[in-house]
């Protein structure tokens, strides 16, 4: 008897493989309890990272301010200044600072807090793809900022410096505010940087599969259309700014033309291949069952005559 149990242990069917998003299933509860985790360690990090921005909040007004003054001394403006006129104005004003530097500093913290908690329901294949566009955004970002720092902010100055004029009675002078400045540098910065990840968002939705290629160039007119109005409302309202964004996104746009047919490429050449190893996979099972029937019948007892 004992020995019949131990045959049938045997017997039975190996169980198989559970799917890996099946694997990493849980309860609802569990789910909040890692969503409330993840979310205290975000706001734990930002407030930490906060307290650290504010002790360089006015070298980074003074990091701010470099592209005013290098225009001011190209107009013959050595002693230009940038006042403030409203009490705490100042203040305000760092505080605003120090929450945009421990935004831009906690960001790959926080989208990697993000990642950890949508990653195990992914497939490995999804958590791949994902992580280079985690490394690509900040990059990216950083592409814009820098493109309105050293070459659109200055512009901008360089424009209002040569505005002034001595009239017949009275002179015209460029008397720029720290308020001001600091939400033009700011808003500048952010729209160009949010902006430059255009080709992310579009790689992930032809990653998707909601995009494609042939269908990015076929609208692409009505993008541009699109794109020219996004600039208008995100900058300030002057063509110059308008163009001054369009144009890279323009490009951008293309850049993201490009990935998408990368990416289609890569999938038809993954589909193939994975036809291509069903069909293999089909003509060896196909093969093996051919060859247990000959064996099967080779092996079958052959009937009397006459039965």
């Amino acid at each position: 008897m004992i020995g019949k149990k131990k045959d049938a242990k045997k017997e039975e069917p190996a169980a198989a493989p559970a799917d890996e998003v099946e694997a990493s299933r849980a309860p609802l509860m569990d789910h909040l309890v890692e969503l409330r985790s993840r979310l205290v360690r975000i706001l734990v990090a930002f407030v930490v990272l906060f307290i650290g921005a504010w002790f360089v909040t006015q070298k980074g007004l003074d990091l701010l301010l470099v592209p005013f003054s290098e225009a001011a001394v190209r107009h013959g403006k050595d002693g230009a200044q940038v006042v403030y006129t409203a009490p705490m104005e100042l203040l305000f004003i760092q505080l605003k600072l120090g929450f945009l530097i421990a935004l831009a500093v906690g960001f790959p913290y926080f989208a990697y807090q993000v990642y950890a908690f949508v990653a195990p329901g992914l497939y490995k294949k999804e958590r791949t793809a994902v992580l280079p566009f985690l490394f690509l955004m900040p990059l990216l970002f950083l592409a814009g900022a820098a493109l309105v720092y050293y070459s659109v902010l200055p512009i901008f100055i360089d424009m209002s410096f040569s505005m002034e004029f001595q009239g017949q009675s009275a002179s015209v002078s460029y008397l720029p505010q720290v308020k001001p400045y600091y939400e033009l540098a700011i808003s500048l910065l952010t729209c160009f940087g949010l902006a430059f990840q255009l080709p992310i968002v579009v790689a992930l939705l032809a990653k998707a599969g909601v995009v494609e290629a042939s269908g990015l160039r076929k609208t692409r007119k009505y993008a541009y259309v699109v794109i020219f109005i996004v600039a208008a409302i995100m900058t300030p309202a002057d063509p110059f700014s308008v163009w001054i964004l369009s144009i890279p996104l323009c490009l951008l746009h293309e850049a993201g033309i490009i990935a998408a047919a990368m990416i289609g490429a890569a999938r038809k050449r993954q589909e193939e291949e994975d036809a291509r190893r069903e069909a293999e996979e089909e003509a060896r099972e196909a093969a093996a069952a051919k060859r247990r029937a000959e064996k099967a019948s080779q092996g079958a007892p052959a009937l009397p005559a006459g039965e």
